[in-house]
């Protein structure tokens, strides 16, 4: 599993940079339509979530306690992608994917009891 962390912390941090470009393009367009969307906004906020879970599931990959944690970050950022609305409706996809991440990492977490109860 700590190879799956690795690999799902590095695609993480590089799908926020294109989330973050989408992001920039929604509030912009957002801007020239003189609307009051926010889905840029909280593509931004989803950008830095996305990241700061990546991190802390690349760092703390061997520890129970740092695979709560981005279980927790991706779970958040979940939620934020899923429940947003507006002209960037790309954000529940990745919100989608957030969710799957942290499935993953949560199904990890009960992966480590077993395995740390079997040795």
């Amino acid at each position: 599993m700590k190879t799956a962390k690795l690999s799902m912390g590095i695609v993480s941090i590089v799908l926020a940079f294109v989330v973050l470009f989408q992001s920039c393009a929604a509030g912009v367009g957002s801007a020239l339509q003189n609307s009051k969307d926010t889905s840029g906004g909280t593509g931004v906020f989803f950008a830095v979530l996305f990241i700061v879970a990546g991190i802390v599931g690349i760092a703390a990959r061997s520890s129970k306690g740092g695979t709560i944690a981005a279980t927790i970050i991706y779970a958040i950022a979940g939620i934020v992608g899923v429940t947003a609305t507006g002209i960037f409706k790309d954000l529940v996809v990745w919100g989608v994917i957030a969710l799957i991440f942290a499935i993953v990492f949560l199904i990890s977490v009960f992966k480590q009891d077993y395995t740390a109860n079997v040795k």
